[in-house]
């Protein structure tokens, strides 16, 4: 099969093809526990400085901060963090919402300001604090809409294309399995800023086979075959990404994420699962390349059964042949989900991946949305 131009050694990037040239994280916490006195504002500020500092004095001036929040305090969080991490009163913020999509969405944003030369560098990512946050979501649809919540839009999900409770089990178990691995490994710990005295994930579970999530009684539905165990956990975080032109990550000399393509699609708002898949297919002929290009695919893991629709749609199987593509480090399910950070969480894992560990040449991170949208973006390793 022919390789795609962007999966070819003679791709280059032009001088204001967008890089992320850094990219870190909080430890995820599970709400209520190690970060809940932390405000949103202050779970990014110290992230916000880390990405910066890991780009050293030669860096140019931060031209914007742009996070994703979905549920915060109101008011413009991206500007309170850049503040309080000491950027200046110089460097303005802006904060986007995009619901689970909003640390991606924060990406697009950079992106397209770096490759319009309105930016040589801008601080992106995303912030949640679901402990102080009431937890209370605004509406997904008006009310000639269906706006399910989104356990019960899981289910609706399963059932319409066939994903098993087995299934489902096998995949949390994975993820969980995974990320005790990774842990174990090392894999996070150039990427994690400890903040508020926590400096690890605190949700990945030793011992938790499929066996025992099968004893878990459905959640949302009745008759539903999604489970607490196979959910995502409810977490407070931070996720922040320096992207750069190419002109200034080659006078840097380090290496980085290229975004070659983004797509934001919309889809129907009953089973918001499934947009997910739709948007990768659109990023990816956005960049000329084609699945099996992708080395590494990471999704956000709301839940096990939505992960698995989008999977089976692309045609791949996380379970089996492409373990190592999907989310190979675990996901959501074991790490937990800062709604507006967790979109720039997945880029944060392509970069520890693809970048730290030399690892595939073409990465994809990807969200489902609540209220039916789908979100995605296509990355190549550069330098």
């Amino acid at each position: 099969m022919p390789r795609s131009p962007v999966a070819a050694s003679a791709w280059a990037p032009s001088d204001r093809t967008p890089v992320v040239v850094a990219a870190r994280r909080t430890p995820v916490a599970t709400a209520d526990r190690g970060l809940a006195g932390v405000a949103v504002h202050d779970l990014a500020a110290p992230v916000l400085r880390a990405v910066l500092a890991d780009l050293g004095p030669a860096a140019p001036p931060v031209d914007d901060v742009v996070l994703g929040c979905c549920t915060g305090p109101g008011g413009d969080v991206a500007r309170v963090a850049a503040l309080a991490a000491g950027l200046g009163e110089d460097v303005p913020g802006v904060t986007v919402d995009r619901q689970c999509g909003s640390g991606l969405e924060a990406l697009r944003v950079a992106a397209a300001l770096v490759a319009a030369g309105q930016a040589d560098l801008v601080l992106a990512g995303g912030t949640e604090s679901a402990s102080q946050s009431g937890r209370a979501r605004a509406r997904f649809a008006p009310d000639d809409f269906p706006d399910p919540e989104m356990g019960a839009a899981a289910d609706h999900a399963a059932k319409l294309r066939g994903v098993t409770r087995d299934r489902q089990d096998a995949y949390a178990a994975r993820s969980h399995s995974r990320a005790v691995d990774a842990a174990d490994a090392g894999a996070f710990d150039a990427e994690l800023v400890p903040v508020g005295g926590v400096t690890a994930d605190d949700r990945p579970r030793r011992g938790l086979d499929a066996d025992r999530l099968s004893r878990f009684p459905p959640a949302f539905s009745a008759d539903g075959t999604v489970t607490a165990g196979s959910s995502c956990g409810v977490s407070d975080g931070a996720a922040a990404l320096a992207v750069v032109p190419e002109a200034v990550r080659a006078r840097l000399g380090v290496p980085g994420l290229a975004v070659l393509s983004t797509a934001v699609v919309g889809g129907d708002p009953a089973v918001p699962a499934l947009a997910a898949a739709p948007a990768v297919r659109e990023a990816l002929r956005r960049a000329g390349a084609g699945l099996d290009d992708v080395g590494l695919l990471e999704v956000t893991e709301a839940f096990a059964a939505q992960l698995l629709a989008c999977t089976d749609e692309l045609g791949l199987d996380p379970l089996g042949a492409d373990a190592d593509r999907v989310c190979p480090d675990g996901g959501a399910i074991a790490l937990g989900h800062p709604w507006g950070a967790s979109g720039a969480l997945l880029v944060v894992r392509l970069f520890a991946a693809m970048v730290r560990r030399t690892g595939p040449a073409l990465g994809v991170a990807a969200c489902a949305v609540g209220g039916g949208q789908g979100v995605a973006a296509v990355l190549r390793r550069v330098g």
